[in-house]
């Protein structure tokens, strides 16, 4: 018996990746354990399960091992010998000890034990006992599969919640997470339960590219892991010869999506498996389109030598609305013959992608499933640049593809607010169409906006829209972040700001389209690029634009309550999210109420500074850092105390924490409001930085009328409106070296 320490990593090589260094490493692992079992040891046997059961050994992995006997007293001591040698040679080991009833009874509790039972191996000792228990594990399997399957799917799907999708995460975990490697062992699950073919070649290829980027993880680290962290990106990247992180990151999705959509397939096949036997129903659903047991399929008549180009769209068209699922077969057919539409597209098949992209819920999978099958690249050639593309904002849930298609499906919601609701959902699925382009000023970021607008300008034209609808659509796409970024970063209260929105766009028809695109936007992005104060700030800019456009006056700002400044001072009010404080001298307040804030964990959305009968005024909208609002009475009690000058001195302490490195910027616009101008500062985000920047700009004598406060993710673009013309740039030189020295 060998049980040395230093054998394991004597053997097994941990710094290769890809398939044969896998069955390399299973080789060594499977001699080593093998010679671990007396020879003297009758009616035992050593199996693997798990991944070395199917010879799927990642450097760093463990071994999942079971001991079968047919009973005795001795059979206890005899795993401690085996076990023991492993532990002490540093291998990760999942163990178990068991009759093969016993491992049978098991597996009928457990359907995770089950299904790993059917990747059991033989190593060592007596075979026919391995045999044995495989045999029966795999007819237990089939036997019981009208019980097991809908477990395993249960199984499966709390899993998913837990983990995320695979290929929309920045940092998704390949094994447990939606589209990764444990799915496909239930794909293997299902396939031996004869339910659905599970070993099609796209998952195959999947499934060994998946293998070989967890390799290179555990090479990256040197150790166990299985999430692609961000700073391992590159490194695994090399060792798998691609290009870059970004490379790396597409593959994984289009690996995962091909898992994924075919476990969902797999699951519709267990469905219509476990239904009662009957005559399969059909049902008209459109042209040429019915539903077949729960599946869209083409109707026979639409079955010929030479389809309809536009065939493919109406069919999808008609799933997505009827919120049922392509059949494989309908799928490979289209693939396989019916042609994407010519230049310019007929009206038929214009009209049916404005349908399938204003289906709303059932447009996702159907374009999944479309991708999938080639059909997408075939209608929009751009689709290929985009599919998979990255978006490295950590409040972007999707990959640009998905996020484009997920902001068609979430415009639905606002087509009755809208009088050309196909225009929003088109505009909606080509808003970011840019991202992805290069700059065409080497060194300067890329504007995805501007660059996008011809793109779509050129896909509309393509599609045969009227150019009164196509220009309407590459404005959308132009202007699609001037509602948030404005109504974020200016003053709502300043004619200047209302009236430039008003001038970029145009009209009421318009305005209304960019408000159902910028809310579509928010929601596909995901839950950290909307909160209820940038949507109550963006609904304040529609109405005030609407008004301009239709009286061509600008609406006047409303005035701030005389009651807010009565009585003995400091005086302090709170009502919900809005906070007032009034005090006799201006210089510090701002700085004093944005501190305190702080502390109390309230993050501040806008800040207005103004003077009423002799008194300044701070006014503040603020929202919950972490959970409810802090209590009421406690805050205003510190804000009087800070309105006094009475803060802490650890607020002088806090630095910002940036985890890129990058370094903050400011941006003046002179010209962009009535009385200030306004200066941008764009910096990583921390605790308590509007408190330094306010005593910043305070000590270089800059007096803040306003700041607009707006927050991506780790970042801020805090714009801090100073009265004043500021033309002198020595002025505008030093205060901008004391803002960045506090952000720093």
């Amino acid at each position: 018996m060998v049980s040395t320490r230093s054998e394991p990593a004597r053997v097994i090589d941990r710094t290769t990746v890809g398939a044969a260094a896998r069955e390399a490493r299973a080789a060594a692992l499977d001699s080593w354990l093998a010679a671990l079992l007396p020879e003297t040891s009758p009616q035992v046997a050593l199996v693997a399960v798990g991944g070395l059961g199917r010879r799927e050994c990642a450097p760093h992995g463990d071994v999942d091992l079971m001991l079968l006997h047919r009973g005795g007293p001795e059979i206890r001591e005899l795993a401690d010998a085996l076990w023991y040698p492993i532990w002490d040679a540093r291998v990760g080991l999942d163990h178990s000890v068991r009759t093969v009833p016993e491992a049978l009874a098991v597996a009928r509790q457990d359907v995770k034990v089950a299904l790993g039972l059917l990747d059991l191996r033989y190593l060592a000792g007596d075979r026919e006992l391995a045999l044995a228990l495989r045999g029966q594990a795999a007819q237990q399997w089939r036997r019981t599969a009208a019980q097991v399957l809908p477990a395993l799917r249960e199984v499966t799907t709390g899993r998913w919640q837990t983990h995320g999708e695979l290929a929309f995460l920045l940092e998704g975990d390949v094994k447990e997470a939606r589209g990764g490697l444990r799915d496909v062992s239930i794909l293997r699950g299902v396939g031996m339960a004869g339910v659905a073919d599970a070993a099609r070649p796209a998952v195959r290829a999947a499934h060994t590219r998946l293998l070989d980027v967890r390799d290179a993880l555990h090479v990256t680290a040197g150790r166990r892991v299985d999430r692609l962290l961000a700073q391992d990106r590159e490194a695994v990247a090399h060792l798998l010869d691609l290009a870059d992180g970004d490379a790396l990151l597409r593959r994984v999705a289009q690996d995962a999506r091909a898992v994924a959509y075919a476990v969902d397939d797999a699951w519709r096949a267990m469905d219509r498996w476990n239904r009662p036997s009957r005559s399969p129903s059909r049902r008209p659903i459109g042209r040429d389109v019915v539903e077949q047991d729960g599946e869209a399929v083409l109707a026979r008549t639409a079955v010929g030598p030479r389809p309809e180009p536009g065939l493919a769209l109406r069919v999808a068209a008609a799933a997505a609305n009827a919120r049922l699922p392509i059949a494989r077969a309908t799928l490979e057919w289209l693939a396989a013959f019916c042609p994407p539409p010519p230049t310019p597209w007929p009206a038929t098949a214009r009209e049916a992608l404005l349908t399938l992209l204003g289906s709303g819920a059932g447009l996702v999978p159907t374009w999944e499933a479309c991708d999938r099958y080639g059909l997408v690249v075939g209608w929009l050639p751009e689709w290929s640049r985009l599919r998979g593309l990255p978006q490295h904002n950590p409040v972007h849930l999707y990959t640009v593809d998905r996020h484009l298609v997920q902001a068609a499906a979430e415009a639905t919601a606002f087509a009755r607010e809208v009088a050309r609701p196909d225009l929003l959902v088109l505009a909606a699925f080509l808003h970011d169409i840019g991202k992805g382009l290069p700059s065409p000023r080497p060194g300067t970021p890329p504007d995805h906006s501007v660059l996008g607008a011809p793109v779509a300008a050129r896909i509309t034209a393509e599609l045969g829209l009227p150019p009164g609808d196509a220009a309407m659509v590459e404005k959308l796409v132009r202007l699609h972040l001037l509602l948030p970024d404005v109504a974020t970063r200016r003053d709502l209260a300043d004619p200047v700001t209302i009236r430039r929105v008003a001038e970029a766009v145009g009209d009421v028809t318009t305005l209304d389209l960019l408000y159902g695109l910028t809310r579509a936007d928010a929601a596909a992005t995901g839950p950290g690029a909307w909160s209820r104060w940038k949507g109550r700030l963006v609904a304040s800019l529609v109405d005030r634009v609407r008004s301009t456009l239709d009286t061509g006056e600008v609406p006047p700002a409303p005035s701030p309550d005389r009651g807010l400044v009565a009585g003995p001072l400091p005086a302090v009010h709170i009502d919900g999210e809005r906070v007032a404080v009034a005090a006799t001298d201006r210089r510090g307040l701002l700085a004093a109420v944005a501190g305190c804030l702080d502390l109390h964990r309230l993050d501040v959305v806008t800040a207005d500074v103004s003077s009423v009968e002799g008194r300044t005024l701070v006014q503040c909208a603020v929202q919950a850092r972490f959970g409810a609002l802090p209590d009421a009475e406690a805050l205003q009690a510190d804000l009087r105390r800070a309105a006094l000058g009475q803060l802490p001195e650890r607020l002088n302490r806090r630095k910002p924490v940036r985890a890129d490195g990058a370094a903050a910027r400011v941006v003046w616009h002179r010209d962009a409001a009535t009385d200030a101008a306004v200066l941008e500062l764009r910096a990583a985000d921390a605790s308590g930085l509007l408190y330094r920047i306010a005593r910043a700009l305070e000590g270089a004598g800059a007096e803040v009328r306003a700041a607009r406060i707006s927050t991506l993710g780790g970042d801020v673009v805090d714009a801090f409106y100073l009265l004043g013309q500021w033309s002198d740039p020595a002025a505008r030189s030093e205060v901008e070296r004391a803002v960045l020295a506090a952000a720093e």
